[in-house]
């Protein structure tokens, strides 16, 4: 089953409308230059109404590490999604089980750099003038296609419901993360968007069964 995740939650109806939709998992950006930047108080409130089974992910950037380990213990996060220009060692801080790293793969070569990453799994996003995701452009699919065939992948980059189906055929994600594709504005998603995009992915179904990238710890 391809796993969903909608990123960029700053309000509990968004946040409990996507759970109801059907995501696994919900992305909450720690990044205070992001549109989407959520205090870690407020993030928190939300992430204790959530369902059980919905996994809470905390976007970081460039964030020290034992600032990143607070927040996740505050909020509550499941997972750790690092959006910067963390090394590999910067990920030896943590459990390599709760990090997922973001990585814009732009030649052949960044596949063996992805590789060296201890984690979770591998982000494939697109970035835009030091923008660290969000930006509403299409990652490369050909690279992250390769990716997934040696590593746990999810795939971003301006996903929406024209390109979602395609996506889905040409990469074949293990998970895939929306974000700009189901919103109104930065901070508002859209719920019938929302609705249509996961109605979508689950109709087209085509992944092999693989272990779950996005698990609760709170059911």
């Amino acid at each position: 089953m391809v796993e969903i995740k909608i990123c960029g939650i700053t309000r509990l109806e968004d946040a409990l409308h996507a759970a109801d939709c059907g995501a696994d998992a919900l992305g909450f950006i720690f990044y205070r230059k992001s549109p989407r930047y959520i205090d870690p108080e407020a993030a928190a409130k939300i992430i204790a109404q959530l369902p059980g089974r919905i996994c809470a992910v905390g976007g970081f950037v460039n964030e020290d590490a034992e600032v990143v380990k607070t927040v996740a213990a505050s909020c509550g996060l499941d997972l750790i999604q690092l959006h910067g220009n963390e090394p590999p060692d910067y990920c030896g801080q943590f459990d390599g089980d709760i990090l997922i790293r973001a990585l814009a793969l732009e030649m052949e070569e960044d596949l063996e750099k992805a590789f060296l990453y201890p984690v979770r799994a591998i982000l494939v996003d697109a970035r835009d003038s030091g923008r660290y995701g969000g930006t509403g452009k299409k990652a490369s699919w050909e690279l992250a296609a390769a990716l997934g065939v040696r590593h746990p992948l999810i795939l971003a980059g301006g996903l929406n419901r024209e390109n979602i189906t395609a996506a889905l055929q040409t990469v074949r994600p293990h998970a895939v993360d929306i974000n700009s594709g189901v919103e109104i504005s930065p901070r508002e998603k859209d719920s019938g968007k929302v609705k249509e995009i996961i109605e979508m992915i689950r109709r087209e179904e085509n992944r092999d069964d693989h272990e779950p990238i996005f698990v609760s710890h709170r059911q």
